[in-house]
């Protein structure tokens, strides 16, 4: 070898006998139709979103309809402290439903005054669930009309409270604790008086004799006659119209269901009085002094009850189709679309009148 060729670099091999480097060869490249091509850019776009944080305002849910249970009313003090207990124990199951109070008469705040603030607190649907046990005047009548007076608000009229099992089962834990026996069976020969206010609307004693029906049933079959707070035409003392008498047939007063029971064979200390009454009040008053047995005291604050009031709510809100109140329409009087006898009954509305 000579100087001038040792000097000369060295020839670069050929890539065809270039020595291949140590490790795993390639893949061949595959051609990738075009379906197979959009689901690798699909697949890639997914897993590339994965990651991406959308900062972006939701639209904030509507708020529910306002609840607004409404209590007949009572000048009795205990009546509105029980009342707004019952409340606290609504609002505590559902912390997010706004609940209101209004009531028919007698106290504050009266029904039409809730209902014409709910404007100042931008509300404007609301579900009347009345703290009362049957379809009576109050119910079908003052109710679809102070709400049809309110057109600003769209709103439905959900069933009364009774007859339904959550109420049977409120009514027997204020009998236990009046000291009715846990197991009637087992001591001489108990029976109930269930004690409402009654009311001048048939269908409002229907009410009450099922819930009777219910309360027996949970008792385990101890008989359960249903009485009224206040005598009818028949058994008021000197034709008295001051007492309010009952339009319906053949009512027994608390007095006439306690002789009726007797007069079966039951001992007077083994009748109890239970009070179909959400608060203490008159009516309430007068039925526990009537009873010679245990008298159990209104329902008030019962869980059962505020579980009732909340499942009256909801009803109301499923059958809301073709149950809404839309206003303010003319001022024309409303036409009243009444729910059935059973527990399910829908709630009530008022229609808009025809144009």
């Amino acid at each position: 070898m000579t100087a001038s060729t040792a000097n000369q670099p060295a020839p670069e091999p050929s890539p065809a006998t270039s020595p291949q480097a140590p490790g795993p060869h390639p893949a061949p490249c595959v051609p990738v139709g075009a379906a197979g091509l959009a689901a690798e850019i699909t697949a890639e776009l997914s897993n590339r979103l994965r990651t991406v944080r959308l900062h972006a305002r939701r639209r904030p849910a509507a708020p529910p309809p306002a609840l607004v249970a409404v209590a007949h009313g009572s000048r009795h003090p205990g009546a509105a402290p029980t009342v707004r207990a019952l409340l606290a124990e609504i609002r505590a199951l559902r912390p997010d439903l706004p609940v209101r109070l209004g009531h028919i008469e007698l106290d504050r705040p009266l029904l039409a005054d809730t209902l014409a603030g709910l404007r100042d607190e931008g509300i404007g649907e609301v579900v009347l669930v009345p703290l009362l046990f049957g379809r009576g005047h109050h119910v079908t009548h003052d109710l679809p009309a102070a709400l049809a007076a309110a057109p600003h608000l769209s709103g439905l009229i959900a069933a009364p409270l009774g007859p339904h099992a959550l109420l049977a089962e409120a009514l027997h834990d204020r009998l236990l604790e009046a000291g009715f026996p846990a197991r009637p069976h087992d001591t001489g020969r108990p029976a109930v008086v269930l004690a409402a206010a009654g009311s001048r609307a048939p269908r409002s004693a229907l009410d009450t004799a099922r819930t009777a029906d219910l309360l027996s049933a949970r008792l385990g079959g101890v008989p359960v006659l249903p009485a009224f707070a206040h005598p009818s035409p028949a058994t008021a003392p000197d034709g008295d119209a001051s007492r309010r008498p009952s339009r319906i047939a053949a009512a027994l007063t608390v007095p006439d269901a306690v002789r009726a029971l007797a007069d079966r064979g039951h001992h007077p200390r083994d009748i109890a009085v239970a009070a179909c009454f959400a608060a203490p009040g008159r009516f309430a008053d007068r039925c526990a002094a009537l009873a010679p047995g245990p008298a159990a005291a209104p329902l008030g604050d019962h869980p059962a009850l505020a579980r009732l009031v909340l499942h009256r709510y909801d009803q109301a809100l499923r059958a809301r189709t073709g149950s809404r109140t839309e206003g303010p329409w003319p001022a024309r009087r409303p036409r009243i679309t009444a729910g059935t006898a059973a527990s399910g009954t829908a709630p009530r509305r008022v229609a808009a009148p025809s144009r």
